[in-house]
């Protein structure tokens, strides 16, 4: 489905970011994983084999995303690389709503914008955005997660319209709770906050779906191998939510 195309995942080193690489790998995709932890890349790039290719990259240094950029003209770009933090909105500090926009966000613009080019000259690109339900929707102390998860979906539709003659698509996967390890930390911040338990912490989470589960990275990494195929040409634009139909728009 993906023979001869190259995919370069940002946080591709856990979560969502490794299920995608090694669902891209096994349909034919040479694989590019980056992230700021360069254990964990490496581990996902031996798990795929001798195709892969592991690269440092923190996603809000334009310096550091030009240089990958440099070397590596992806057709398929996974923008996964993102961060979750809660906080009251009064105790939202300058310092933790810049690192939700610079990473979620400007990262996002500045490896689209790196990317972009290269799929433009061929004429066939796809740009994956990993937003969150949070881009469709609002909840308590999480106003700089949302805003930065709101402000991918703008990007991904306005860029999704302005290329869409051109060979390339634009979409964004928007999951509700996942069970990875960023869902682990929210539950032990719940279970810190509440004094309840871990369990209590996790089934309030489940609760939250109408499925009352958990999505799965692998549901996400499914999806995302539709919109990188050809048979998903015809999505662009798009916010599509992955949460058991917690949000309904």
């Amino acid at each position: 489905m993906l023979t001869g195309k190259t995919a370069l995942i940002t946080g591709g080193g856990r979560g969502i970011g490794r299920a995608i690489a090694l669902l891209f790998a096994q349909h034919g995709a040479r694989v590019v994983v980056a992230a700021r932890t360069r254990d964990q890349v490496q581990t996902v790039a031996r798990e795929i084999g001798d195709n892969a290719v592991a690269l440092v990259c923190d996603v809000s240094n334009p310096g550091q995303v030009a240089e990958i950029f440099a070397d590596i003209k992806p057709d398929i770009l996974v923008n996964n690389a993102g961060i979750a933090e809660s906080a009251t909105f009064v105790t939202t500090t300058d310092e933790m709503w810049q690192r939700h926009i610079a990473i979620n966000l400007s990262g996002t613009f500045y490896c689209t914008r790196a990317a972009l080019p290269a799929m433009l000259e061929k004429g066939w690109g796809r740009v994956i955005n990993i937003a969150s339900i949070a881009a469709k929707t609002g909840a308590p102390y999480v106003a700089a997660y949302t805003a930065s998860k709101h402000g991918v979906l703008g990007l991904t539709r306005s860029l999704a319209v302005e290329v869409a003659a051109r060979g390339i698509t634009v979409n964004a996967i928007c999951p509700g709770y996942v069970d990875t390890e960023m869902t682990s930390r929210g539950v032990e911040k719940i279970t810190a906050k509440t004094g309840r338990s871990a369990e209590e912490a996790l089934e309030a989470l489940k609760k939250m779906s109408p499925q009352k589960r958990l999505v799965t990275s692998e549901e996400v990494a499914a999806v995302a191998l539709l919109l990188a195929s050809d048979e998903g040409r015809g999505i662009n634009g798009q916010g599509i939510n992955i949460d058991g139909g917690t949000v309904l728009i």
